[in-house]
């Protein structure tokens, strides 16, 4: 039977500034690819926190029937955040520990239903350290940047 994985990437140019997202989506049987596709996109002003939620709503929404699906993100910040901030920021009625609004609560929010309709595993890898697909993810994420970056070719 195949597996699903989503590996993740967001990048920013300043923080904020222009911003983009990449996914690198691959149906696995054992070490062999029987699928593979690319999302990415980007935004004008936004942050890499935001760009990082973005790339894994996005890997999870694309989905067209519940899955079991693995996300591999370098985002230390997505990871811990969807796995174990998010439940007290929900009982707590979406505000921190510290009774402060939670920063990016619309996309947790849209996180928290696009992966309520999935089996999701979440797994962390180091970023830039030669993860081929992290760095493919990485890839997407600055093209989906590109047209957003001031002095670009029009």
């Amino acid at each position: 039977m195949a597996e699903l994985f989503a590996y993740t990437d967001g990048a920013c140019s300043g923080n904020p500034g222009p911003g983009g997202w990449g996914v690198l989506m691959r149906a696995m049987e054992g070490e062999r690819i029987l699928k593979e596709r690319e999302l990415s996109g980007g935004e004008p002003e936004t942050t890499n926190n935001r760009m990082e939620l973005l790339a894994a709503i996005n890997a999870l929404e694309v989905l067209e029937r519940a899955s079991a699906i693995t996300i591999v993100t370098d985002s230390a910040y997505v990871k811990n955040g969807v796995t174990g901030w998010i439940h007290g920021w929900k009982r707590n009625g979406w505000k921190t520990s510290n009774k402060k609004p939670v920063k990016n609560v619309e996309l947790w929010q849209r996180l928290d239903e696009a992966q309520a309709r999935h089996n999701v595993t979440w797994e962390w890898v180091k970023g830039h350290a030669g993860h081929p697909e992290n760095e493919r993810a990485d890839e997407l994420a600055r093209a989906g940047m590109a047209p957003f970056k001031p002095g670009k070719d029009t």
